[in-house]
């Protein structure tokens, strides 16, 4: 059955798109007619050398792309693009904005109540002290700097300072636990890092310094340390060691200067921008490392910035003076992007806490506030305020707001329900799914087409992804099977490799494996009829009954309908020879799971999927594990229903409640 059609974009917003604008300006200078968007796609990957010339070119891209486009551009892994190119990935952003120097680039606020506004002019001014003082602090080139900061203007600064002058710049979030900072960190050897004392979560202080001053201790590389005090430490925490203190309890480490000193000390210098190659080394970022040490994935400068014009340009219609959110931790690849948006001339929009303050509605005040234009979220923050009640378009002006993305998780046709009935009706609600992995999107928005109940909108210029069988067969749009999300071209945010593995056997074994040269990305699901995706769960997750695969997402669109579920996860188990379906169910308060619950769960997914989705066993849990950026873990929680070790546990935000699931009475029979 062919989705619900939930929203067409107007005539004047698809003429005024800047996707619309791009496509005018091939058609003329290469004859192409590009009768429809499917048509632009298949031109972008038979012309892939040409169309990121195009997509530099429109972007205003600063710097030289060289005349050779790729070296060994049919390899996968091996392709080098654009081997002559020489680029700043800051000095993209920092000149994104032609206009008004005192208009907002940065606007913060926290969930405690502090407020800061950073014009154009004083991120320049600040970029560039910033700079300055990792040069002085001996960052050259090719060094590694770190941070441990929440999503604050002072972490835009230092990573623009950092990239500004060839350094490669690595981020964890503050509530992350020593070792799993460590398990990063470690493999990445950072000579500067950047900390904070403290932060609020749930209305909660959390003293941040004894953990860092643990960390530092345990990384010889450092040869400096810059911590950012929280303007609310003062009245908000209690009483706490005072910094020399805590330097003197850790013994022999690297000193720590405060923020304002690291910035204050150092020599003034204009803004200046050291140009890479384009394969330089960007960022370094990480897999979420709950089956073992993280992967610490190394995106090339070029790569990166390429892929971010085209994804807020071309399919976020991101414009300058528009205002973008997006709610993320330092530690999700999600920050990388927001900040990215500064390239168009946008502002962007940071908050740091729980995104359910204020009774859920703090987003949403601060994107009224703000006029946010693009607000972006997780499927999992737009489930839970449906089931919290949450309805903004009843109380908030949002006439401002045009596109809301979601990522993390597939996100349930209910949820797009909501979004359309309690948020905005005319709003262009982009689903998309890509990652850490690859820097970008493989299924992305598209401001020009439809949005479909429950689909991602299409499949991202310049990326050849395909659903395949396991006899590497093509999937065809609109065919009831499922496959695995591949990509079959080379595309320029490929990672350059991972830490400490030098001839690629780690690169290659996680991504190139199942596909000899072709990317499997790990994504079981399918091409709907509309040409849309529709992720269904991780394919390395898909539960196997019988034989049969079983995507869990389809499992939690049922469940989650279901009033009493706060939230589901559900696991194959092996028992008996075979494997059975085994769901878990967090419930509102006070109400525990009976008999007529778990009847009732079951008739609701065999109702709506088959009898093969419908679990052996419904077993009720206080919480469900998740990493740090919000995506519930199946395989840890399979690995504790086995009884076998989670490897890093670190990598969780609750990893305490993976003892909910151990050694579970009813899992025996």
């Amino acid at each position: 059955m062919k989705a619900e059609k939930l929203w067409q974009p107007s005539a004047e917003r698809i003429a005024s798109a800047r996707l619309t604008q791009f496509t005018h300006e091939l058609r003329a200078k290469y004859e192409q007619s590009f009768p429809d968007y499917w048509s632009l796609w298949r031109w972008s990957l038979a012309n892939k050398e040409v169309f990121w010339r195009e997509v530099w070119r429109f972007c205003d891209g600063i710097g030289e792309l060289g005349e050779r486009v790729a070296i060994d551009g049919h390899k996968m892994p091996g392709v080098q693009w654009f081997p002559d190119g020489r680029l700043n990935f800051a000095e993209n952003l920092l000149h994104g904005f032609e206009g008004d120097e005192e208009l907002d680039a940065l606007v913060f606020t926290n969930e405690a109540g502090e407020h800061r506004r950073v014009s154009w002019r004083e991120l320049r001014a600040q970029v560039a002290a910033c700079a300055s003082a990792l040069k002085q602090a001996g960052v050259s080139e090719g060094d590694v700097v770190a941070s441990l900061l929440p999503n604050v203007p002072e972490a835009a600064i230092a990573m623009l300072a950092a990239t500004s002058i060839g350094a490669t710049w690595s981020s964890a979030s503050p509530d992350f636990g020593a070792q799993g900072v460590l398990d990063r960190f470690e493999q990445i050897k950072p000579q500067v890092l950047f900390v904070v004392d403290g932060y609020f979560y749930n209305g909660k202080w959390t003293d941040t310094r004894e953990r860092v001053a643990d960390i530092v201790t345990r990384l010889p590389s450092l040869s400096e340390v810059v911590c950012v005090v929280s303007a609310n430490a003062v009245e908000a925490a209690p009483p706490r060691t005072p910094l020399a203190q805590v330097e003197a309890n850790r013994g022999k480490a690297a000193p720590t200067v405060l923020w304002n000193d690291f910035l204050a000390n150092a020599p003034a210098r204009e803004l200046a921008f050291t140009r890479v190659p384009f394969n330089h080394p960007l960022f370094i970022v990480y897999s979420s490392g709950t089956t073992g040490l993280p992967k610490a994935i190394i995106h090339g400068a070029g790569g990166t910035l390429l892929q971010m014009f085209k994804e807020h340009a071309l399919h976020g219609d991101l414009k300058p003076r528009d205002r973008l959110f997006y709610f993320s931790t330092t530690g999700w690849i999600m920050w990388n992007w927001l900040i990215a948006g500064l390239s168009q001339g946008a502002t962007c929009l940071l908050y740091d806490g729980s995104p359910f303050a204020h009774h859920g509605r703090v987003l949403w005040d601060f994107a009224e506030a703000e006029r946010c234009t693009q607000f972006g979220t997780s499927a999992k923050y737009i489930d839970a305020i449906k089931k919290l009640g949450v309805v903004p378009r009843r109380t908030h002006e949002l006439a401002h707001l045009r596109t809301i993305y979601s990522t993390g998780s597939p996100l349930s046709p209910e949820s797009f329900d909501y979004v359309y009935q309690c948020v905005k009706t005319d709003v262009h609600l982009a689903s998309i799914s890509g990652g850490t992995d690859i820097m970008s999107c493989f299924a992305i928005g598209n401001p020009t087409l439809p949005v479909y109940r429950g689909e991602m909108q299409c499949r991202g210029l310049g990326m050849a992804v395909d659903v395949w069988d396991e006899n590497a067969k093509s999937i065809a749009p609109g065919s009831p099977d499922m496959g695995e999300l591949v990509c079959s071209q080379a595309f320029p945010s490929m990672p350059l490799g991972f830490v400490n593995d030098p001839d690629l056997t780690r690169y290659k074994a996680a991504y190139y494996e199942r596909f000899p040269g072709v990317w499997t990305h790990g994504d079981w699901c399918q091409l709907t009829e509309n040409d849309g995706v529709v992720i269904v769960g991780r394919s390395d997750a898909t539960l196997n009954p019988g034989g049969v695969r079983i995507g869990t997402a389809e499992i939690y669109r049922q469940v989650e309908t279901v009033d009493e579920v706060v939230e589901s996860i559900a696991i194959g188990q092996i028992f008996n020879h075979d494997t059975r379906v085994v769901l878990f169910v967090k419930l509102r308060d006070d109400i525990m799971l009976d008999e007529a619950l778990i009847e009732r769960i079951k008739q609701r997914i065999k109702e709506n999927t088959t009898p093969r989705h419908v679990p052996a066993k419904v077993v009720q849990v206080a919480d469900i594990p998740r990493t740090k950026s919000n995506k519930i873990v199946e395989l840890a929680v399979r690995d504790v229903v086995h009884g076998r070790v989670v490897k890093n546990v670190d990598a969780l935000a609750n990893p305490e409640a993976l003892e909910y699931f151990r050694s579970r009475a009813e899992l025996l029979s």
